[in-house]
């Protein structure tokens, strides 16, 4: 798995949990937004994955979790052996995602993966390529969401209020969504 940046702990990044954030490199969207922008093509600067797994393995007692974030986390080829990884560590493992990838959602739910998942709808579907990139496809997300929806495991999805939008693109992306057991709107 490729690492680019590990956030020892937070308090916001898992809801009710004190978590450690793991960075992985590479995006196939392109928000003008992104806060990680740096992420998006790669990372330079990888950490050793096993010095990432030694970190947990001392912090067993106490986090009470682990954030997988991106970039898009969904890109890494052996994401869903990864956490299998981790879940023997006894922590609840969150993902952060764009929900591009649902066949990866998918495999993640069939293996009981994560306890918690974020997805990120990010604007009015027929905005989605003008805010997000070429790349972009609400559809996906959409299939993302109906996944979760299909499951008992918690999850969130999540819309930035960017400076761009109307009111009436608020309207749309909520009424583009099915009905949601937690839906946030994030501050620009």
């Amino acid at each position: 798995m490729l690492i680019a940046g590990l956030a020892k702990s937070s308090l916001v990044d898992y809801p009710g949990l004190i978590s450690c954030v793991l960075f992985t490199p590479g995006c196939n969207y392109n928000c003008f937004y992104c806060h990680n922008r740096s992420l998006i093509n790669g990372s330079p600067e990888l950490l050793n994955p096993y010095a990432v797994h030694t970190f947990f393995s001392q912090r067993v007692g106490l986090l009470d979790g682990i954030v997988i974030t991106g970039g898009e986390p969904t890109l890494q080829s052996d994401l869903v052996a990864y956490i299998a990884e981790l879940k023997p560590l006894g922590f609840k493992i969150k993902l952060d995602t764009n929900g591009s990838a649902p066949q990866i959602i998918k495999q993640l739910l069939q293996n009981n993966a994560c306890d918690y998942y974020a997805v990120d709808f990010k604007a009015p579907p027929l905005r989605y390529r003008e805010i997000c990139g070429p790349k972009a496809n609400p559809t996906n997300v959409l299939k993302t969401i109906q996944l979760l929806l299909q499951t008992e495991v918690a999850f969130e999805v999540r819309t930035t209020v960017l400076p761009g939008f109307s009111e009436a693109d608020l309207l749309c992306i909520a009424q583009s969504l099915p009905v949601l057991p937690r839906y946030v709107l994030n501050r620009y």
